[in-house]
């Protein structure tokens, strides 16, 4: 209520108020005046008569402004509404307006129009227009020949079938008899319900043997009506109310229908002349410019809007006018009781002046010392953030460390054996040159090229595995990432005697995400997936795509998750490792590692036993760089 208060008050006026303020000072000297010259008159009930005297005098000016704004707030939703449900009739039109073209094309209307005859024929185009009627949700849908009669109904079966009935009155037959797309709406003179009509010609070749007409109900239209705030009204171009959300304004004239009007209703039999009673509606001009209509002494805002040309329906939402007077009424009270209200407060400050003086300068002083520690509280949160981003990174930074120092065994395996083979090859080729057998130096030279450049392979994915990862994330390739951990964790892989599965997905998939960080968080799964399998356990590794993205999980073999480790395995410095195998900081990193990535990081206890882990990634799209190099080499 006191936003609505401050928006109303905003659009009255400043003037309006400075009026007000000006005519109570004028009332407030007469009343001190009158208030001398009664002594029996209380200085307490001299301040009554100035609040009343106020709050009347700024209620008579501020009520017109208050009235016009809430009821121009509720002509433009009225508006808003109107729109709506023109655009929605207009939609409907337009999508049942194809139907009778394409039911015309059927091959068995054709025959049935050659032989009208033909029963056996009549009852399947019978059958035929009865699933075309349900399926396309239509009210009836008839064949008629050119003379106008019916010769084949969806109403078939119905007491008030439509077989044997002529409509060549109706325009819409006359429409597609000559070519055109028939419209019409009216009161169905066999069915008694009211529907829009559509009617397309029946071609044999060039020739134009039948009519085909389409009629849908409008009965829904209103349905949905009726739960609105407004009350719907939609006329023909003569004026009759041929819709309404009130059942009692159907079929009303909302204008004097003139002589011409009532001859081409009743040629056409468009509705019964004896039930288009007069519907009494005055159109005024309210506060603000809106306009009102009272229909049977009832006052409503109105809004208008025009449907598709061939339709010429005026669609007209109504929406009480009582509501918004009556917001403007709460509001004109609001008002006056503030206009009180500033009284009071107004000679009560001016008996606390020195009070107030007193309090606001503590309150400045106050407001400086807590401004200044809250400064100081900022900038040391700042600091925090700082250090705890600082922290993480060492961190982060720490367990790939402590990653390569549990697999510098398996390292030293790796780097030694292609070492010593370096040095045989050596011996085997300085033998071979003291012989004088070139081909066999050139072979040992050979091999130690191919060892030389397997360590370097190893050297260059440990190098980027313990460099310190940038802040930003972006497209990276999940295949590289992959494979770049599983080239950090083979020796680990091979030292432990554990079985690697490793299901490659298809594609180049790209995803964000920063490739040293979720190589991190891959090898710290690897690893923790190879301690849990143990010696001749077996490690599933695959990669898959998801909702929005890429799965890639990690399954080991091992006897799972202890219970009640799913619920804090995530939680800094927890871990199921034994006394000195571990800090519990990994999948903790890890879980923010791959949130920061937009992803999610997760595990559970698989059902064909031992613990599953997985890492959901948001897919991205490969940068152009990547896309035009492709696309040259293919």
């Amino acid at each position: 209520m006191t936003a609505l208060t401050t928006r109303a008050a905003r659009h009255v006026g400043f003037s309006s108020a400075c009026r007000a303020v000006w005519i109570s000072g004028a009332a407030r000297t007469m009343l001190s005046s009158m208030a001398s010259r009664t002594p029996r008159i209380s200085a307490r009930w001299s301040l009554i008569l100035q609040m009343g005297a106020f709050a009347l005098l700024m209620a008579v000016l501020v009520w017109p402004q208050v009235q016009r704004y809430f009821m121009k707030e509720a002509a433009e939703q009225n508006r808003v509404t109107a729109r709506l449900v023109g655009d929605g009739l207009r939609s409907a039109l337009d999508r049942y307006a194809p139907l009778p073209h394409l039911i015309a094309a059927r091959p068995e209307l054709v025959e049935l129009l050659r032989s009208p005859d033909d029963r056996d024929l009549a009852a399947g185009v019978n059958a035929i227009l009865l699933n075309t009627a349900i399926s396309v949700t239509a009210s009836d849908v008839y064949l008629m020949d050119t003379a106008g009669l019916t010769i084949a109904a969806s109403s078939y079966r119905k007491e008030r079938s439509f077989v044997g009935r002529n409509f060549s009155y109706r325009p819409y037959f006359t429409q597609g008899l000559s070519g055109g797309l028939g419209q019409y709406f009216a009161l169905g003179t066999t069915s008694g319900e009211r529907g829009y009509f559509y009617a397309a010609p029946v071609r044999d070749g060039p020739r134009i043997i039948g009519v085909i007409a389409v009629k849908f109900t409008v009965d829904a239209f209103e349905a949905r009506w009726r739960e609105a705030s407004s009350d719907i009204m939609v006329t023909d171009r003569a004026g009759v109310v041929f819709m309404a959300s009130r059942p009692e304004w159907r079929l009303r004239a909302s204008v004097p229908l003139t002589p011409a009007r009532r001859a081409e209703i009743e040629q056409n039999r468009q509705y019964p002349l004896d039930r288009l009673t007069p519907l009494s509606v005055d159109r005024k001009i309210g506060p603000g410019g809106t306009k009102l209509a009272v229909i049977e002494g009832a006052e409503y805002l109105l809004a208008s809007s025009t449907t598709s040309r061939p339709a010429g329906w005026t669609v007209t939402s109504l929406k009480r006018a009582a509501p918004a007077r009556m917001q403007a009424a709460v509001l004109f009270a609001i008002l006056a009781l503030l206009g009180v209200l500033m009284i009071v407060a107004a000679r009560f400050l001016r008996q606390r002046a020195a009070q107030r003086e007193r309090a606001q300068k503590l309150l400045e002083r106050r407001v400086e010392e807590r401004t200044a520690a809250l400064s100081h509280e900022i900038a040391e949160r700042r600091r925090t953030e700082e250090t705890l981003r600082r922290t993480q990174a060492g961190l982060v930074q720490a367990g790939k460390l402590s990653a390569l120092g549990q697999m510098s065994a398996a390292l030293s395996h790796e780097f030694n054996q292609p070492l010593q083979a370096v040095k045989a090859y050596a011996e085997n080729a300085q033998t071979f040159l003291d012989r004088g057998e070139t081909g066999e130096v050139r072979d040992n030279i050979g091999r130690i090229s191919r060892m030389a450049d397997r360590m370097a392979a190893i050297s260059k994915h440990l190098r980027n595995f313990a460099r310190r990862p940038g802040e930003a994330i972006g497209p990276i390739s999940l295949v590289s990432v992959i494979d770049d951990a599983l080239a950090v964790s083979a020796p680990k892989v091979k030292a432990s005697g554990v079985q690697l599965d490793y299901s490659r997905p298809e594609g180049a998939p790209w995803v964000m995400g920063g490739h040293v960080r979720l190589q991190q968080v891959l090898v710290n799964l690897v690893s923790n997936g190879i301690d849990a399998a143990g010696v001749q356990g077996r490690l599933h590794i695959a990669a898959l795509p998801a909702a929005g993205g890429w799965q890639v999980t990690v399954r080991d073999t091992g006897p799972g998750l202890p219970p009640g480790a799913a619920e804090q395995m995530f939680d800094p410095f927890f871990t199921t490792k034994p006394m000195g195998q571990g800090l519990g900081l990994g999948l903790s990193i890890s879980y923010n590692i791959v949130r920061d990535f937009g992803g999610t990081l997760w595990g559970a206890n698989h059902p064909d036993g031992g613990a599953i882990f997985g890492v959901d990634l948001v897919a991205a799209d490969a940068p152009e760089r990547y896309v035009s190099a492709r696309e040259a080499a293919e």
